[in-house]
């Protein structure tokens, strides 16, 4: 004859008293402690990167995540944080990321060939734990393969870092992790800024009126956020210290600007973001 469920349900929730808290029932922690991306206005619309949670940032290409990315990695890593960058498709370029305030000796690069590899790594990084952050960038895989990708993958992910001090960054085109997700920020290009080249600049080009990119205009919106950040007191929240305004809008433009050099070799693309409004 069948046992009760709820006498079994309670037999199973008492054996593991002081171990797992709740083991049917997923806590939806609302109050975390969130970090600064790097950036005052992604900081002043997401309320900072939440500790524990798995967060999106999805966009088109050129629509400024890598920006974003990087600018997260050299906040933590400046903050002597040990982080971790699974690089999906092996297109992480370590010199532009230094030059942004990366400190790469507070980074483990994983390079990784397909979407197989950087799911194996990230899972295996995750469950060591110690990190900061760890970033997973799907970027460069198409959509299409992403969608295929189990959502038990995502849900053990989250599970992973869940009660740690451990961010959780997955850059992408489209959003795939649904609700375990704890926050999802939408990234899209406005508009490219272009200067007139100097007179250096047009003796490397060979043109006289030759144009160089000078940056981007870049809106970023929160499509999801379950976050609430431990430190947001008064309607003002704190990220290391320092206060910012608080989030009155779901939308933040910001733009990246652009340092052209030339030493002899290729040319080094500097890029930094400041806010706009």
């Amino acid at each position: 004859m069948p046992r009760n469920l709820s006498a079994l349900r309670s037999e199973v929730e008492s054996a593991l008293a002081g171990r797992i808290a709740a083991p049917f029932t997923y806590r939806d922690r609302k109050i975390v402690e969130t970090v600064s991306a790097g950036i005052p206005g992604i900081d002043s619309l997401t309320g900072g990167l939440p500790r524990g949670g798995l967060t999106e940032i999805c966009g088109p290409n050129c629509s400024g995540l890598t920006s974003l990315l990087i600018s997260a990695l050299a906040s933590r890593t400046e903050d002597a944080e040990v982080c971790a960058f699974v690089d999906g498709r092996d297109a992480f370029d370590p010199h532009s990321a230094e030059a942004a305030g990366v400190n790469l000796r507070q980074l483990l690069w994983v390079r990784c060939r397909n979407i197989d590899q950087a799911l194996r790594s990230t899972d295996l990084l995750l469950q060591a734990g110690g990190f900061g952050l760890v970033a997973l960038d799907l970027a460069d895989i198409p959509p299409q393969t992403v969608r295929y990708v189990p959502l038990n993958v995502w849900f053990r992910f989250r599970r992973a870092v869940e009660d740690t001090p451990t961010i959780f960054l997955v850059v992408e085109q489209e959003p795939h992790a649904k609700t375990c997700a704890s926050l999802v920020l939408r990234m899209r290009s406005e508009t490219a800024r272009w200067a007139q080249a100097n007179r250096n600049d047009a003796a490397v080009s060979g043109q006289s009126h030759a144009y160089l990119f000078d940056g981007t205009l870049l809106s970023a919106e929160v499509a999801r956020s379950r976050v609430q950040p431990a430190s947001e007191i008064d309607g003002t929240s704190v990220y290391a210290g320092s206060a910012v305004a608080n989030r009155a809008s779901e939308t933040a433009l910001f733009e990246t600007k652009t340092k052209w050099s030339y030493n002899g070799a290729p040319t080094e693309l500097k890029t930094k973001c400041r806010i706009l409004r």
